[in-house]
């Protein structure tokens, strides 16, 4: 859908992408209209707006007052984007402050928010700063997270805006997709399971939870109700009203967990990365050093195949998606998960090397489905690739393919 679109530029270094970003989105044929604080106008000129959007920018509250003009535009906006969002908006919009014609607006619109911070790494990293995120997020606005990079500073660090053909992209998926899974329920895994070996150690893998996570925030982007269990995660959950979180430690659990969950739900996927060993022995107290003693040996028995086990008792018109990351034979490994779990569709991503997925903010994909043939997705932002996943299941429910 085309969107009558507000971008607000605020004063963060980045306020030049935020004009490719008007562009990029009115190439999409969106309408666009802008509003940009004094310390943005000190880095980007209201000429330039002014000149591709062929509207005024709204820069003051008193340079116009018929119609009142931050009445007029909030009323005018259908999607209100901030980017670059600095720490210094964020929180006006976490308190519900208004002293400028930005943060004014921004209180009196009451269309979706999407923010997107740009910001020295530590400002980002501030406690404050985190807590205004959750507030934001918890009133329902969308958060377009920074990515590593060089900063203005000249050093490395989390604080830099996404590429503006991204945020568009992202943009335009949020308004395109945002009831294509409306009625629908899905249960989705996340991060990593682990599986105790004494009071203190167990063990583990090194899921991030960012896969899973980013496909639960899309699914309820698309107007899903989602139930979101995760093992150990690094990331945020969702605040989301639409997403459930559910929290589980072993494989058991998370067996447990799904078949509860998925009994009364249309789609699962399985994103979360499974321990597929258990001790068969779990010690009561802390295992010791003991002296002489160099070796430890710990016999291992095999877990509950949870995609498998899900899998064969689904009911006609249910989708169970499986993940598939592997670090040799990716496409022969991934077909024959496909073949032997009875999953509807595989998703399968490499994890070998420096630049595998996990913890990572990107991903390249291959997704298998019986009877097609492997479709390879670029590498692009895993917050993308759920985005397109997403959509591309809620084709599936649509066409009952």
């Amino acid at each position: 859908m085309m969107a009558r679109i507000t971008v607000y530029l605020t004063g963060s270094i980045a306020a030049y992408k935020g004009v490719e970003v008007v562009r990029g989105l009115q190439k999409k044929g969106h309408q666009v209209r802008t509003v940009m604080t004094t310390a943005a106008s000190r880095l980007v000129t209201p000429t330039t707006l002014a000149a591709l959007t062929k509207q005024p920018v709204l820069t003051s509250l008193w340079e116009n007052t018929d119609p009142i003009p931050h009445i007029e535009l909030a009323d005018w906006t259908e999607l209100a984007l901030v980017v670059p969002a600095t720490a210094d908006i964020l929180a006006k919009m976490a308190a519900g402050l208004a002293d400028d014609a930005a943060s004014t607006t921004l209180l009196a619109t009451s269309a979706p928010k999407v923010v997107v911070p740009a910001m020295n790494s530590h400002m980002w990293q501030a406690p404050a700063t985190q807590r205004n995120l959750r507030q934001l997020q918890s009133d329902g606005v969308t958060v377009i997270g920074p990515v590593d990079g060089i900063l203005a500073e000249g050093y490395a660090g989390k604080g830099r805006m996404p590429e503006p053909a991204a945020i568009v992209d992202q943009v335009h998926t949020l308004l395109t997709s945002s009831t294509s899974l409306a009625g629908k329920r899905l249960v989705v895994t996340a991060g990593g399971t682990r599986e105790p070996i004494d009071p203190v150690r167990f063990i583990g893998n090194r899921s991030s939870g960012k896969m899973g996570i980013a496909i639960a925030e899309a699914a309820a982007a698309a107007g899903a109700q989602v139930t979101l269990i995760t093992g150990q995660v690094s990331v945020a959950l969702p605040t989301s009203p639409r997403v459930h979180n559910l929290k589980v430690e072993t494989t058991e659990e998370l067996l447990q967990a799904v078949q509860t969950s998925f009994s009364a739900a249309d789609i699962l996927v399985m994103a979360a990365a499974v321990a597929d060993y258990r001790p068969q022995q779990t010690a009561d107290q802390k295992v010791k050093k003991t002296a002489g003693h160099d070796n430890w040996q710990l016999d291992l028995t095999e877990t509950p195949d949870v995609l498998k086990t899900v899998a064969r008792s689904k009911r006609p018109g249910q989708l169970v998606v499986g993940f598939a990351a592997e670090t040799q034979q990716l496409l022969a490994n991934a077909q024959r998960k496909l073949a032997v779990k009875g999953a509807d569709m595989i998703v399968a991503n490499s994890v070998a090397g420096a630049q595998g997925a996990f913890g990572s903010d990107d991903d390249q994909v291959t997704i298998l489905q019986a009877g097609h043939q492997p479709e390879q997705w670029p590498l692009m932002k895993k917050t993308a690739v759920a985005a397109r996943l997403v959509a591309t299941l809620a084709q599936k429910m649509e066409s009952g393919d």
